[in-house]
């Protein structure tokens, strides 16, 4: 694939993964061929800030983690009340890390397929 297209990606895309992601993200997209190119292109990247904002107005309802797929925390944070607030306050923390991980999971399974 075309490095110029890969760092085009990489500059508008790079705030949906880990910093320790981008080069990996990078060497991967550049061995791919171009048959590909529209499926990544049409992936929709979930936004770290807006798990945030979520996690910060809904966290103990569980909404933030089923923002970013996954279900079964979401459904321990709504039963336990965020863990009677401390897994809601300890998530403002880790929110966006794992909206990332998700993010960069989604790539990698579009690869693949």
């Amino acid at each position: 694939m075309d490095a110029q297209k890969v760092d085009m990606f990489l500059m508008m895309n790079s705030k949906f993964f880990e910093g320790h992601q981008l080069p990996a993200v990078r060497e991967t997209l550049l061995s791919l061929d171009d048959s590909k190119w529209p499926a990544i292109q049409a992936l929709d990247f979930k936004d770290p800030t807006t798990s945030l904002i979520v996690s910060i107005l809904a966290g103990t309802l569980g909404i933030d983690r089923f923002l970013i797929g996954d279900t079964g925390m979401g459904i321990g944070k709504l039963l336990t009340c965020g863990g009677l607030g401390i897994w809601a306050i300890v998530d403002y923390f880790l929110i966006m890390g794992a909206t990332r991980e998700k993010n960069f999971l989604k790539l990698q399974q579009a690869l693949t397929y």
